[in-house]
């Protein structure tokens, strides 16, 4: 393995459980086994390397997800909002392909670059990757027209929120389900088990 990949692997792992904020270049450099001058060599500083971290998940995904909401956006009828969130379940699964626990690791990254307050990551990731957001929001907008511009920042933003908090305990919420449930889930039972859910919040009817 190369260096730089063993910088990428050891920074992906420590964002992914101590977040962006709490994860040290020290920390990195211990993990990966290599020295400072190796990260600043290959990424140049931390930010950089956040944001080669999340390039190397979008760079997977970006392409899948556009093309299946492309077909939401494409079709005859109006779409559900159910289908909308439902063209997110293949390529978010596909990443549990490209790298082992892909699905969690990278929606527990997405969320920190909410959570930590990253707005840079925000910036980067909605110019490098704006075929995502542009065919997201169409069709959020076909599934349903009289939401304004306003509404859908405030519905989506709600939406993260609630997609950040499920992935970030799904380990624990899916040991509650074998638990108290004798139910044995996935991740991709829990995306599926949370899409109802905030279809229903962004389909809800808008306030007088």
């Amino acid at each position: 393995m190369s260096t730089k990949t063993k910088i990428l692997d050891a920074a992906e792992t420590l964002f992914a459980d101590k977040g962006f904020n709490g994860t040290s270049l020290r920390e990195i450099t211990s993990l990966a086994d290599v020295n400072l001058a190796a990260v600043n060599y290959h990424y140049g500083s931390k930010k950089e390397l956040i944001k080669a971290v999340m390039s190397r998940y979008m760079n997977e995904l970006a392409p899948k997800l556009e093309a299946s909401l492309s077909v939401v956006c494409q079709q005859e009828k109006s779409p559900t909002l159910v289908e909308v969130f439902s063209a997110f379940i293949d390529p978010l699964l596909s990443l549990n392909v490209f790298r082992e626990n892909g699905t969690s690791n990278f929606l527990q990254l997405l969320g920190r670059g909410y959570t930590d307050s990253q707005g840079f990551l925000r910036w980067f990731l909605t110019t490098q990757y704006p075929g995502v957001i542009t065919n997201f929001v169409g069709a959020v907008q076909r599934a349903y027209p009289e939401l304004t511009p306003e509404d859908i920042f405030w519905r989506l933003h709600f939406t993260m929120g609630t997609v950040v908090f499920t992935m970030s305990s799904s380990d624990a919420l899916m040991d509650i389900a074998q638990n108290d449930f004798s139910q044995q889930l996935d991740i991709g039972d829990v995306i599926r088990k949370l899409i109802p859910f905030v279809s229903a919040g962004v389909g809800a009817p808008l306030a007088d």
